[in-house]
């Protein structure tokens, strides 16, 4: 049983992997992060000449050079910055470092072929178990918690319904996050929880969710659209059958997928939802008092605005 407390002790400042969605499409999620761990006193140090984690693109033609690109991340944390815990906020790429760290651990050929790229390139190979990696989730659930929420909001999302929306490279596959699934305190992969504790700890409703798990589509956006859309049409649907104002998210690629196909969904197959988005960063802000321009809101494409207004956020 690993208690999330214990291991959260020293994530106050961590190395931060922002990747590169968060400097592209998911700039609000980026500027969320930082407005709320500036308004909470923890600390985001960038990883030093970071690069991109391989995504979906490499990993599709070689896998090893996908893992090279993620420990070489996990290097420059490391041995440059000397940080012992990276935080990466996009599911991808806190999928993908934990899958090298899996590969390295695990198969030789991985170790061989990083090895030899980190010889090449002219920094210091990565060794499985130097760096722990964490989601910006386990990042504020274990360093300020449901209770440190709750008392700096005083409830304030209350009478807001949300849909929290986890995407499904954030627990899949289940063997890459062993930290996972171990007991009281830790995430389940079969039913992730951390976001919904974190926002009705500040006073949002959550309401039951059956696709918070589902996938967007988000690997086929630009070669099977169609199938994108439909896949979210159903997502959104869901979620406004469950009475959801408000689809949280934690992810760049789903969030910019919902909110892109929500808008396709109704101009190729007439299929209309209201349900706004947003990331989950900038509802626990708007809890914080941080005012929605900080937030990056105006980014928004589902424009949520009235309803921030509405429900007193701002």
């Amino acid at each position: 049983m690993v208690d999330v407390t214990d291991r959260a002790k020293n994530h106050k400042t961590v190395g931060y992997y922002p990747g590169c969605a968060l400097e592209g499409t998911g700039h609000a999620y980026n500027r969320s992060t930082k407005a709320i761990a500036s308004e909470l006193g923890l600390k985001l140090k960038e990883v030093d000449n970071w690069n991109c984690c391989g995504a979906m693109e490499v990993k599709n033609i070689d896998p090893k050079i996908q893992t090279y690109l993620s420990s070489r991340v996990l290097s420059n944390a490391h041995n440059t910055d000397h940080m012992d815990v990276v935080m990466a906020p996009c599911n991808g790429c806190y999928h993908n470092l934990k899958k090298a760290e899996y590969d390295l651990s695990h198969d030789a050929e991985s170790r061989a072929v990083v090895d030899r790229l980190s010889s090449k390139a002219g920094h210091p190979t990565y060794k499985a178990g130097q760096v722990e990696t964490i989601h910006a989730l386990d990042w504020l659930k274990g360093t300020i918690g449901e209770e440190g929420i709750a008392a700096r909001t005083k409830g304030k999302l209350a009478g807001l319904k949300v849909a929290n929306y986890y995407g499904c490279m954030y627990t899949r596959p289940r063997h890459i996050f062993p930290e996972k699934d171990q007991g009281p305190g830790t995430e389940s992969t079969s039913k992730p929880h951390f976001m919904d504790d974190l926002l009705a700890a500040a006073g949002a409703d959550n309401v039951d969710f059956a696709l918070k798990t589902a996938c967007c589509g988000g690997a086929h956006t630009l070669s099977d659209s169609d199938t994108s859309t439909k896949l979210v049409a159903n997502i959104l649907r869901a979620a406004e059958a469950s009475g959801a104002e408000v689809i949280a998210t934690e992810c760049p690629t789903c969030h910019t997928g919902l909110e892109m196909h929500q808008i396709r969904a109704e101009k190729r197959f007439g299929i209309k939802t209201t349900v706004k988005i947003m990331y989950f960063t900038q509802l626990l802000g708007l809890a914080l008092g941080v005012g929605p321009r900080k937030l990056g809101i105006q980014e928004n494409i589902s424009d949520p605005m009235d309803l921030i207004i509405e429900k007193r956020l701002t």
